[in-house]
């Protein structure tokens, strides 16, 4: 620090300061205030930021402003316009850029003199290793997804770098401290699967089939449909968002002479084929995913829709127009046959076709209801068209209402909060304040007078096996399950391993790595087609597995246990994994019933991808230390993560606290 700098934080220091207000701004204000007199501790402090959304905006202003120095961020994302009601450090000429690197430099423009390193690239690139992690002082979690969450925890443990964990949903957010053998890490207590999406993964990435209904209802539908003066990203898909010509803004307007039959052809070719194609431009964003397809209705459509399905005329009218359905004109009858390409496409066109002919007046006023057959069917068709571009496996009309969810929009207020929090949580872990590292948890509505709560974190859990090595048992029919199987409903779905390697004894049976020759990528390809029980080294009932990540310095042990049969709707994967799904119960009691269909409603949705179990949960109660009734609080982390919450002083009867 050199003398110039001295006298300034001397004369902040020193000042005295009157604040007037306590709302919105001045929270903000006395926050940052607050931190500030902490530059002394953390000036010389090397911080790494993952994620560079919506907390990780107010994250690194906060940062910055606080007197950190040195902060390098990680963000694979580019930036979309559903960003910017929230995201400030972004505007609409950076649509389509790094966010990494415009929030770099929006900070840079009020902090020019600190050293701010950004990285578009995924966190889980080999570059991202342990040594890489190592030259950091605190690592800080802004992310949305669960799997790069396991990721980051695994390396910082790895590396032996404290990690300060995140998540907000609506006005729900909280704040965890995980220090190797100090604390719990991240992956100690369970986490369930995805409730709900980031709007960016909907709009522009979508993974899972639960990403194409949501962005088939909640912005398709609801632009035709709905409101059509809102703003998404269905009709302003370029990069440099001042380009998107007059004729793409109006793309959704019905002109009063136009074809119903060209409207909805029309429709169909932005949605899915040229908006498709504008993503496609932005390389960046494609680099390590894969490219989507885009569809026109040439490719699939008859020439004259109204020659091969008859007129819509001839739907019959019903008081009820809630029962107006397409499938009877195009001879669809079974809502869980599942429909292909060409059939999804004349249900979107006639769907389309019978909001105008039969609910004109609704047009305008309509939002999404499951009860509404017409708008299941189009929402179900225009999610499998999506799926399809994006290699994405299709889903019944059946499977599809069933899936049909909500997202939770994010809160800026949210995010700034929880961005304050996560820096007074990284300035103890620099000062090796231990004692008084706190989960804090962001509530809605007060709890014993409070809406922030603040929990004293846990202990290591002896059953974590991440970072307690405790051994995991698989019950698998070993006689007909294939190593492949093993691999990707195991290791890489629930075990969250990128580049596994296998072990069985002293014999090596599957690896992954660029630096394997081709007779050693044949030999592992060849052993994945066969059954544990004619591998080279024969995996049996009581056999012991060694599965390793060497990028993430992972290893845990897998003891095998054979078994026939298995219940094909409480067991569809045909195996089960034990010592991963959830911890121990104390004092015999479960987990709460409060949450049985929410976690059902997540086992459909999740069900092409393995959905990780929900562990048991913290509470939080509202009552006194010797009563026995407890009230939840269910906190949803930034799209993935549902916890509960308990109270702080009931915790302390049942499991031991960090010294």
């Amino acid at each position: 620090m050199d003398t110039q700098q001295q006298q300034q934080q001397s004369s902040i220091q020193g000042a005295k300061v009157l604040m007037v207000g306590a709302g919105g701004i001045g929270c903000e204000l006395l926050k940052t205030l607050a931190l500030s007199g902490f530059q002394d501790i953390h000036i010389g402090a090397k911080v790494l930021m993952v994620g560079a959304g919506g907390i990780g905006c107010e994250l690194l202003k906060t940062l910055a402003l606080s007197g950190f120095q040195d902060i390098h961020i990680i963000d694979m994302d580019t930036i979309e316009v559903s960003n910017l009601n929230r995201q400030f450090l972004f505007r609409r000429s950076h649509v389509g850029q790094s966010k990494a690197k415009v929030a770099r430099d929006a900070v840079l423009r009020f902090r020019p003199h600190i050293n701010i390193r950004s990285y578009h690239a995924n966190v889980k690139n080999p570059e991202f290793d342990v040594d890489f992690f190592k030259q950091f002082d605190v690592v800080l979690n802004g992310l949305d997804n669960l799997d790069a969450r396991r990721h980051v925890n695994r390396l910082c443990l790895a590396a032996d770098v404290p990690l300060v964990e995140s998540g907000t949903t609506g006005f729900l957010g909280q704040v965890t401290v995980h220090v190797k053998g100090k604390t719990e890490c991240y992956e100690c207590q369970t986490k369930p699967a995805p409730k709900t999406y980031p709007v960016c993964t909907i709009t522009s990435t979508p993974t899972k089939f639960v990403h194409c209904i949501v962005w088939a209802k909640d912005l398709l539908f609801a632009k035709l449909f709905g409101d059509k003066n809102q703003d998404n990203d269905l009709n302003v898909r370029a990069n440099n968002a001042a380009s998107s010509s007059k004729e793409t803004e109006d793309v959704f307007e019905r002109a009063e002479d136009e074809d119903i039959d060209q409207y909805g052809r029309k429709i169909y070719d932005h949605v899915f084929g040229y908006n498709i194609e504008a993503a496609l431009s932005n390389e960046e964003t494609w680099k390590n995913r894969r490219r989507p397809r885009p569809i026109y209705s040439k490719e699939v459509l008859p020439e004259s829709m109204s020659q091969q399905n008859g007129s819509t005329q001839n739907c019959s009218a019903t008081d009820d127009d809630s029962t107006v359905s397409a499938m009877p004109l195009l001879g669809l009858k079974n809502p869980q046959e599942l429909w292909g390409l060409t059939q999804n496409s004349l249900v979107f066109i006639e769907a389309l076709k019978l909001f105008f002919a039969k609910r004109k007046k609704e047009i305008g006023h309509l939002t999404f209801d499951k009860d509404d057959q017409l708008a299941v069917e189009f929402v179900t068709a225009a999610a499998n068209i999506r799926a399809e571009s994006f290699g994405i496996p299709l889903h019944s009309l059946f499977e599809a209402k069933g899936i049909a969810g909500n997202i939770v929009h994010a809160v800026a207020t949210t995010n700034a909060i929880v961005a304050g929090l996560i820096v007074i949580e990284a300035i103890k872990v620099l000062k090796k304040d231990a004692d008084k590292y706190r989960m804090t948890y962001c509530l809605e509505h007060p709890s014993r007078k409070m809406l922030l709560m603040p929990v004293e974190p846990f202990e290591p859990n002896p059953a974590c096996y991440v970072c307690s090595k405790t051994p995991l048992v698989l019950e698998i029919n070993t006689q007909k399950s294939k190593l492949r199987d093993l691999v990707d409903k195991i290791v890489t779905a629930k075990l969250g391993m990128n580049l596994p390697l296998i072990m069985h004894g002293a014999s090596l049976l599957y690896e992954v790595g660029d630096d394997l020759d081709d007779i050693m990528v044949a030999n592992y390809n060849a052993n994945l087609e066969k059954s544990l029980s004619e591998l080279p080294s024969p995996v049996i009932n009581g056999s012991i597995l060694t599965v390793e990540d060497l990028q993430q310095e992972l290893s845990c042990k897998i003891n095998v246990k054979h078994r026939e049969e298995f219940d094909e709707e409480k067991e569809p994967e045909g195996m089960v994994l034990s010592g991963w799904t959830q911890s121990p119960a104390t004092n015999g009691e479960s987990a709460s019933t409060s949450n049985d269909e929410n976690e059902k409603a997540v086992d459909v949705t999740e069900s092409s991808s393995g959905p990780e179990m929900a562990s048991k949960k913290r509470r939080l109660s509202e009552t006194q230390p010797e009563n026995d009734k407890k009230e939840t609080e269910n906190v949803e982390s930034d799209d993935d993560e549902l916890m509960e919450i308990e109270n702080p002083v009931m915790v302390s009867k049942k499991k031991k606290r960090v010294e």
